[in-house]
């Protein structure tokens, strides 16, 4: 039976880049977001590429649901190899520090913290029984280096970055991989670079270049097969 990656947040950015790339190794695709329209779209996409593939819909801000979506994934693929979460959310910005509050951090907690770690438990037992499986994380550069007046959400991947780390190193031995890409970069063709086109910017905004997904997806290969280092940063320092 092939393998299956997950795409937790398929968009036409660096979601779709992922599910393409891993596609065309021969894995069957699941692809995951909050509106039907887009993954049966991305799904046909993929489909006319020849990669098999199924979309399934969740609001991954309610934790308490994994379980249910990883079950529906297992009961169409079979298993779940490969996970990549990487959702975005249209309602978060990156704020000053001094203007973020707790309702600012409340609001992204579940989709940028508390599901990721729940996906991570739920595929577990399949993972270690098998010794073999990869969580891929997707997180801005400033979970890394934080920034004077980009702070909001940030926190958050921080705190998914500190996670995923100690994760890597309690499993690693299990024949279970844990990486995380950490980009500083608006990625073409997704909806955040479509939200800021429809407000007239355009090249690089903030200071951060605009980065083809499929590059994205490249550097996601790369750690998957190697799986020699837990965290890549784009661009590289």
């Amino acid at each position: 039976m092939s393998k299956v990656i997950a795409v937790f947040g398929a968009g036409t950015g660096l979601g779709a880049s992922v599910a393409r790339r891993f596609g065309r190794e021969g894995m069957r695709v699941a692809l995951v977001a909050r509106r039907r329209e887009r993954v049966d779209a991305l799904a046909e996409q993929l489909a006319a590429d020849g990669i098999e593939a199924a979309g399934f819909t969740a609001d991954l801000g309610r934790p308490a649901e994994v379980p249910a979506l990883i079950d529906s994934i297992r009961e169409r693929f079979g298993r779940i190899d490969v996970i990549e979460y990487g959702p975005f959310s249209t309602e978060q910005s990156l704020t000053p520090a001094a203007r973020t509050d707790a309702a600012v951090l409340e609001k992204g907690l579940s989709l940028f913290l508390l599901t990721p770690v729940e996906v991570v438990r739920a595929m577990l037992p399949e993972w270690t029984e098998r010794r073999d499986g990869a969580f891929l994380l997707t997180t801005g550069v400033t979970a890394v280096h934080p920034v004077p007046g980009l702070s909001g959400p940030a926190p958050l991947g921080a705190a998914a970055r500190n996670y995923l780390y100690s994760l890597h190193g309690e499993l690693a031995g299990a024949g279970i991989y844990a990486g995380t890409l950490s980009v500083g970069a608006t990625i073409a063709r997704s909806e955040m670079s479509a939200l800021l086109a429809g407000a007239g910017t355009s090249g690089s905004t903030g200071g951060f270049p605009v980065v083809d997904p499929d590059e994205l997806a490249e550097q996601y290969w790369d750690m998957y097969t190697r799986r020699d280092r837990i965290e890549q940063l784009h661009p590289q320092p």
